[in-house]
């Protein structure tokens, strides 16, 4: 082993390790080799390989060295930083040194894990080795900064996910203000009929929920409203919401509906949202028989009153006694401060108009599930029952999968629901009519707790399945038998053959989507997507509810399609990620911030927007920009563009940069 060398600090006394990781890293790279390679480097006084360097012998060992051999500095050389650094430097901690005196080199995902040649891959490793123990020598004794957390918490999104996390944090005596943007929570369950595998009826489930939402001391509910602004940081954030205005004061409305009996159009005849259009409703209304808040809407967009001011106020003079109606009512923006988020702002079906050969918005008697939803709901339009546009019950039908999903012309993913959802849909229409139902399906997925056994009484009900994805959807009759019905042709993949099928009505299992301003959602809270477009976890496995916005956490079908139980469980997940964050009262933040080194600072402003974080301001008496430490994230940006040089950043200080670079040139 080499002896050890100075700086500015003084005796510099390094110690390396090389992890092999299982078989890793070590079936690729040569592991002694690189520690060999690693002990006869400048200021290295102790170089060693290990099978798992992160185990607790591995972490030991490391303490143990730091005492016996007075090191000064540790070098890991093992898998991603973004899963041990934290680990490693625990453990430099506890050996009795400052944890950022450690420097972590990834042999893993950049090295072992892409490439095949162990020769080059050790040969990398050896100039990653050199790199960071050239960098490592030039660390500086940092310190964490703790920031405390404000214990209140915003919900965003009010279906069953955003619920589910806003009651769990309320009956843990924290404050909660659940944002929704429809006039109720509910979400798309409050449409479903019933649920899978259990069949059990989704209002008796829902709307316990969201009774004990509205009637929770610690919850503050806010529908109609919409997160406009977001400000600060984990712990302090300050978010603006619009509340629109609802024209009917929410604690006066008691549900009578005696405003919509009275209002001049004695006829519905705008198109029913929750009905998703298969029924018409009035300009004032109420959205849906459980809603919460029980309170009616009045339509700004269908109001006479409203929209020209020239009504008999009918509706008013109906209120008279509550005088919950208030034409006066505008919009307000409202500041509130919490210190953590949760994002559950579910998805949107696909539009099966996109696939215009299956006859959606062409034939009458092609719906989509959701549509067949409402159908069959006892409060939908037609009170349960399932009929054709004549008038007449169906005696056959078609289900449709994949539609949207699985495919490279619309979405690629699996939408995760839409098997075990046609089955469900396929078994009351079953029961609702008799009829004969088939399902045309690429794959049948059923992988969830009772599902397979539901798929299996699918078949024993007489639900006849054909694998093959539907080709298209004609009112072309070829036969006589085919004479006013809708048909099907369709590869049979098992049979071997094309059929056609003829039935009366065909539904169409439309697939997940990520909601249609989820760019601007992300953008608004400072978060990431993935390819698909929705949201992105931190980790997929280590940290599936956080994001790398620090105290924003996402549940449900924001992050990806899933089924109700999933999005239950990940909004209990979430809600225990952001009370383990108020608990502890503080966040420690990481040292690698920028800051400005003010003689140097010309005042140019060049840093203020280019700020990702909004954590530069400029102070007009100084004529000196300053870093808000909290809020920087340490992401470099300033750092890269201050045309004097002026902005600097903790842990990527020049000198650390310039060695390191030096050091894998040198290799």
């Amino acid at each position: 082993m080499s002896t050890s060398s100075k700086n500015g600090d003084g005796e510099i006394r390094i110690g390396f390790y090389v992890c092999q990781c299982g078989h890793n890293i070590g079936a690729v790279v040569d592991c002694p080799a690189v520690a060999e390679y690693a002990s006869k480097l400048p200021g290295v006084v102790l170089s060693r390989h290990y099978k798992y360097m992160c185990s607790d012998p591995g972490q030991e060992l490391i303490q143990q060295d730091i005492r016996e051999h007075k090191l000064t500095r540790v070098v890991v050389a093992s898998c991603s930083p973004l899963l041990h650094e934290h680990t490693f430097r625990g453990a430099v901690e506890r050996g009795g040194l400052n944890p950022f005196y450690f420097q972590m080199v990834n042999i893993r995902e950049h090295n072992s894990w892409v490439h095949a040649d162990g020769a080059a891959a050790t040969a990398k490793a050896k100039a990653l080795a050199r790199a960071a123990i050239e960098r490592v020598r030039f660390h500086r004794p940092l310190e964490t900064t703790r920031v405390p957390i404000n214990p209140d918490v915003l919900v965003v999104g009010g279906g069953i996910a955003g619920i589910h996390a806003a009651l769990t944090l309320a009956n843990a005596g924290k404050k909660v203000t659940l944002v929704e943007r429809e006039p109720s929570i509910g979400g798309h369950m409050a449409k479903f009929d019933k649920t899978f595998p259990t069949l059990d009826c989704a209002a008796c489930i829902l709307t316990p929920k969201m009774s004990a939402v509205r009637a929770h001391e610690n919850i503050t509910l806010w529908t109609y409203s919409e997160v406009v602004k977001v400000e600060g940081y984990v712990g302090n954030y300050t978010v603006t919401v619009r509340r629109k205005p609802r024209y009917v004061h929410e604690d006066l409305c008691v549900g009578c509906q005696e405003c919509i009996t009275a209002c001049v159009y004695k006829d519905a005849r705008f198109p029913d949202e929750f009905n998703v259009g298969l029924s018409k409703r009035k300009p004032v209304y109420l959205p849906f028989p459980q809603a919460v808040p029980q309170a009616v809407v009045i339509d700004p967009e269908r109001c006479l009153q409203v929209k020209t001011g020239k009504c008999k106020k009918s509706c008013l003079e109906a209120c008279a006694d509550r005088k919950a109606i208030d034409f006066s009512m505008k919009e307000q923006l409202i500041e509130i401060k919490v210190g953590t988020m949760i994002l559950a702002t579910g998805f949107r079906l696909f539009d099966a108009t996109r696939i215009p050969q299956y006859g959606y918005g062409l034939y009458p008697n092609v719906v989509t599930s959701l549509e067949l939803e409402r159908l069959v709901n006892s409060s939908g339009p037609t009170g349960g029952e399932i009929i054709l546009r004549d008038g007449s019950k169906p005696q056959t039908a078609g289900f449709i999968l994949c539609v949207g999903s699985r495919d490279v012309k619309t979405n690629r993913w699996c939408s995760r629901t839409c098997c075990m959802h046609s089955m469900k849909l396929a078994q009351l229409f079953k029961e609702h009519t008799g009829a004969d139902v088939t399902i045309f399906y690429m794959d049948i997925r059923a992988p969830g707790k009772g599902c397979e056994e539901f798929y299996d009484k699918s078949l024993r009900e007489g639900i006849r399945f054909v694998r093959g994805r539907v080709a298209e959807v004609t009112d072309w009759a070829l036969a006589p038998e085919e004479e006013g019905k809708l048909v099907i042709r369709v590869e049979d993949t098992l049979a071997g053959f094309v059929r056609r099928i003829p039935v009366d009505m065909i539904v169409l299992a439309v697939g997940m989507e990520p909601n249609a301003d989820s760019q601007d959602v992300r953008r608004l809270f400072n978060l990431s997507c993935s390819t698909e477009g929705w949201f992105l976890e931190k980790h997929p496995k280590l940290a599936p509810v956080n994001t790398f916005t620090d105290g924003v956490f996402i549940a449900g079908c924001c992050q990806g399609p899933k089924d109700i139980p999933d999005s239950i469980a990940q909004a209990g997940a979430a809600a225990a990620e952001a009370l383990a964050l108020i608990d502890k009262g503080y966040i420690e933040q990481e040292p690698n911030t920028a800051y400005i080194v003010e003689a140097d600072c010309s005042g140019c402003k060049s840093c203020v927007p280019l700020c990702p974080y909004t954590a530069i301001s400029f102070d007009e008496a100084t004529r000196k920009a300053r870093i808000n430490e909290a809020l920087c994230k340490g992401c470099g940006t300033c750092v890269a563009s201050c045309p004097s040089g002026s902005i600097r950043q903790h842990l990527f200080e020049d000198d650390q940069i310039f060695n390191e670079i030096a050091g894998v040139m040198a290799s």
